[in-house]
């Protein structure tokens, strides 16, 4: 699993840029575990340059989400009884983590965290900048004690990034072709005959193909729509290629000439490589975010470390803040930020600034009860499987 809510990725940030050291035997006063990648290292040493005293920090990243939501269950396990201590240590056993004060957590399981009371509630009189943020954020994170929407809920998370899943294309291959693809149903064009890699994700692909169809991408009664199948079969023999952390490989060869995937992916991709261009789909798509949470059991009664954590907080939403991290993390913020667009990379103009159209035609993929969920595999199988 990596992003986002389900998968592995492409690493674009060296780790190292983002430790900040503990300085001689201090003891931590601010520790956040947070996905790799996700906040460029000069956000973080801005930060602590920005602190009066000089404070012991350490931000940890690691690689993927279900590993960050893994360690919320872990800490909030009840605590086994203590056994002697061994004067070695046996080789493969590592230390249970100290309790972070802040994860990154995607929208994906912000609603099973509050469910196991895995993430307490942030206080939002310490949080300058809440009024910065839009009305749909503001909605995404206040939820109820048992995970639902709720205008007059808590605030549960503290979004500071957002992406999409998107359609990144072969430039060459498409001037050719004397068209460029704008929409999921140009997926179904004659000329892509097997010339699709795209995520292996039952969620992502029936989800394009319901938006396709005019649906939201969480019907929960997949029988309702009974052509649903039929365009499934119709995609399926136009894809060659299969993978959530592959698809980007024979694109880039020219094996496939298109590709669905996500933008933390394919906006590094496509800086990297001019052959590539991508577009957001013009009737909407699925969108992802990243946001910080309290973890239950952090030192919540230690004034410092909350003051530190919310200090954090109101720095990534910072408007110039935001905008470094639009710019540098090539990622959109919840936080709308003044950006020329001679300050984006060209290939990332048409994605990175006009951000209000898509996200009012979009939606975030909510998790589903485990029997609907299994009705998506099961589907995605049989197609896929012929």
């Amino acid at each position: 699993m990596n992003r986002r809510y389900f998968l592995q990725g492409i690493s674009t940030i060296a780790i190292s840029q983002l430790l900040v050291a503990c300085g001689g035997k201090q003891q931590v006063k601010l520790r956040v575990n947070l996905l790799k990648d996700s906040i460029p290292g000069r956000v973080v040493n801005k930060f602590s340059r920005s602190i009066k005293q000089k404070t012991p920090l350490k931000f940890t990243p690691v690689e993927q989400l279900n590993t960050l939501f893994k360690q919320l269950q872990t800490w909030q396990q009840p605590k086994k009884a203590t056994k002697p201590k061994k004067w070695y240590q046996p080789f493969g056993q590592s230390k249970p983590s100290t309790v972070a004060d802040l994860v990154t957590i995607g929208n994906y399981w912000l609603d099973v965290a509050i469910q196991q009371q895995l993430i307490q509630p942030l206080d939002v009189e310490q949080i300058d900048n809440w009024s910065n943020l839009s009305p749909e954020w503001q909605k995404l994170v206040r939820r109820n004690d048992k995970g639902e929407l709720d205008p007059q809920g808590k605030i549960w998370a503290a979004p500071y990034r957002w992406g999409s899943t998107m359609i990144v294309y072969r430039r060459d291959k498409f001037q050719k072709l004397g068209w460029e693809p704008q929409d999921w149903q140009d997926l179904w064009r004659d000329e892509l005959r097997d010339r699709i890699s795209i995520l292996e994700q039952p969620r992502e692909v029936i989800g394009l193909v319901l938006k396709k169809l005019g649906k939201s991408y969480n019907i929960e009664n997949l029988e309702s729509i009974p052509e649903l199948e039929t365009e499934l079969r119709s995609l399926n023999k136009q894809v060659k290629f299969y993978s959530s952390n592959r698809y980007l490989e024979p694109l880039m060869i020219g094996d496939t000439w298109l590709a669905v995937g996500w933008s933390s992916d394919i906006l590094p991709a496509i800086v990297r490589n001019p052959k590539l261009s991508a577009v957001i789909p013009q009737s909407g798509t699925a969108l992802w975010a990243d946001m910080w949470v309290r973890p239950q059991k952090a030192e919540s009664t230690n004034q410092e470390h909350q003051n530190l954590s919310y200090q954090w907080i109101n720095f990534c939403w910072q408007e110039e803040i935001a905008k470094q991290i639009t710019l540098l993390a090539k990622t959109n913020s919840p936080i709308a930020a003044k950006i020329k667009p001679s300050e984006v990379q060209k290939p990332l103009r048409n994605i990175l600034l006009n951000n209000q159209e898509v996200f009012s035609k979009s939606e975030f993929i909510d998790l589903l009860t485990p029997a609907v969920t299994e009705k998506y595999k099961s589907l995605f199988a049989r197609i896929i499987n012929g």
